[in-house]
């Protein structure tokens, strides 16, 4: 065999091996190569899994893994509190060593939707602020026990301390669906404003039905950027009398969370009374109070004119009694000088017999 040959046979083995069969340690593209892939996808899922667990570690760092990392655990639900320096009356509290957080297992979830039927919500409470940044509000508009006339526009005006407002999620799918959070230290979030007919009484001793109301809305800005929020009823109100209350909520609608038990409250109340002749909008208060301060003000000048009347009455008594009493004086004086003597009172009586006698002096020289 020619050596042209012999090599040529070699070389032809060679690409069959590296096609079908490889050489050892290598993979192929067919036979060898699907052990080579099945390596390769071994090697993949492997990178994946190892992904996989990262995406996992990262989502439990942000807080968005379904297991409860063990540093939220909170201690203080695995106690009823009927253990230590409790107090006679006191019930014991539900208790739970993974935070409650299968709580709603078996319920009807709230899962952002307001269900009128009631349902369970599994949402953490979220941040709460200290005691020092507290919500607290306080009507501007309308005043406590304010006349207001029918059908008028109402402008209803509270200011929110502690609440960074403005922020409002969507009601219809995202309520109660997130944690209350903070801005500064302060709540996050907005108030509501509801109006509810008293039923013909100032006050009223039955508690009004919450499923009614004669207004509300929601608060979706920020005001004036220093905790006055306001709404606007524009057909206003028919008579009857009426109590406005606030309603602050986080930005998904909850309640806002404070600190600590013993506080005030958080949101504020007043009643108000709608009749013709009431004021308008927010001038009735006003105008009763100008009108309250003019009768003072007026009772306070009949008061200063009955004064100075008296203080003039006494000033004239005085004069006539001491015009009386020189009077008096004059007639003494006049009586002591007749007293004197009878030539004091001849004296008198020759001066006006000369007066007489001269007048009669002149009456004869004229008639001579």
């Amino acid at each position: 065999m020619r050596f042209s040959t012999t090599i040529s046979l070699l070389l032809v083995a060679g690409v069959a091996q590296a096609q079908f069969g490889g050489f050892p340690g290598q993979g192929t593209q067919f036979g060898g190569g699907g052990a080579g892939a099945a390596g390769a996808g071994a090697g993949s899922a492997k990178q994946s899994g190892q992904t996989g667990k990262q995406d996992a570690a990262t989502g439990t760092q942000k807080g968005q893994g379904l297991t409860l990392d063990p540093k939220n655990v909170q201690t203080g639900s695995q106690s009823s509190g009927l253990d230590k320096d409790a107090e006679a009356g006191q019930a014991a509290s539900d208790t739970d060593n993974a935070n409650f957080i299968n709580f709603c297992t078996g319920k009807t979830i709230t899962n952002g939707l307001q269900v009128r039927a009631g349902s369970c919500n599994g949402i953490p409470m979220g941040d709460i602020p200290s005691a020092t940044q507290m919500v607290s509000a306080v009507f501007t508009n309308p005043q406590n026990n304010q006349v207001i006339a029918p059908n008028t526009a109402i402008k209803f005006s509270v200011q929110i301390a502690n609440l960074q407002a403005g922020t409002f999620t969507n009601p219809d799918n995202t309520y109660y669906s997130a944690p209350q959070a903070l801005t500064g230290g302060k709540v996050v979030g907005h108030t509501h404003i509801t109006v509810q007919d008293l039923g013909g009484s100032a006050n009223p001793t039955k508690p009004l039905d919450a499923q009614t109301f004669a207004f509300f809305k929601g608060i979706n800005d920020a005001g004036n950027g220093n905790g006055l929020l306001s709404a606007d009823l524009a057909d206003g109100l028919p008579e009857g009398f009426y109590r406005v209350c606030s309603m602050t909520s986080s930005s998904n609608h909850q309640p806002v969370l404070m600190p600590v038990a013993q506080r005030g409250a958080q949101d504020d109340c007043v009643r108000f009374q709608v009749t013709a002749g009431g004021g308008n909008n927010n001038k009735g208060g006003k105008g009763g109070q100008a009108a309250a301060n003019g009768q003072n003000q007026q009772a306070a000048q009949g008061q200063a004119a009955q004064g100075n009347t008296g203080q003039q009455q006494a000033q004239q008594a005085q004069q006539a009694q001491q015009a009386q009493q020189a009077q008096q004086a004059q007639q003494a004086q006049q009586g002591g000088g007749r007293g004197g003597g009878g030539g004091g009172g001849r004296g008198a009586g020759r001066g006006r017999s000369v007066f007489q006698r001269r007048r009669s002096f002149a009456e004869r020289t004229i008639n001579h």
